[in-house]
């Protein structure tokens, strides 16, 4: 049972313009395109194919927002780092990032999706720096950690936090089997419930 039975599509918006409307409160999603950032989307709304999954990466090119309950988003944002993306839309992309983050008076939180086998890349610390500059919280989720055994698992964790610094706080996670799931609601739901 899904703790959000009336979540539900809203809109997806290619420019600032087509935003819906900024009231209530918001958490992004950001991630590279093969991260497993729509997966984790569906694994905490606990909805199947609520967030499109696509065995290519880098579907998700606009920024689609959802409602979760009345007054509450959650936005997927463009996935990034995908080789086969035209130079334009990179640069529309990164435009249309920087808008984002600094005209969303409703957005509280972000949760940066990053694949545990690659760490932090160069994009993820671009999005961190986009963070960092309008003071936004972030959670970062170390997705496919089914992917590598116990003891590799927790040194990506150990050495993830090392390099955020305190910037964000992190955890494992998996679609898979569900690791983290519980813990990645509840740090929505902090974002989702705190002060302007």
């Amino acid at each position: 049972m899904s703790q959000y039975p009336k979540a539900r599509f809203l809109k997806s918006a290619n420019a600032p313009a087509q935003f819906v409307a900024d009231d209530g409160a918001e958490v992004a999603f950001a991630g590279r395109s093969n991260a497993g950032k729509s997966s984790a989307i569906n694994v905490i709304v606990n909805r199947r194919r609520f967030a499109r999954t696509s065995k290519t990466p880098g579907r998700t090119q606009l920024v689609n927002f959802f409602e979760l309950r009345d007054g509450h988003r959650l936005v997927d944002l463009p996935g990034y780092g995908f080789a086969k993306v035209a130079e334009k839309t990179r640069r529309h992309w990164a435009d249309l990032m920087a808008d984002y983050f600094e005209t969303r008076s409703s957005l509280r939180g972000m949760f940066l999706v990053v694949d545990i086998r690659r760490r932090l890349t160069d994009v993820d610390r671009q999005m961190l720096g986009f963070a960092d500059a309008v003071g936004l919280p972030v959670h970062v989720l170390l997705t496919k950690t089914d992917k590598l055994k116990r003891g590799q698992a927790a040194k990506a964790l150990l050495e993830v936090g090392r390099e955020l610094g305190g910037a964000a706080t992190v955890q494992h996670f998996s679609a898979l089997d569900r690791r983290g799931e519980t813990q990645a609601r509840e740090r929505l739901e902090a974002f989702l419930n705190a002060a302007a």
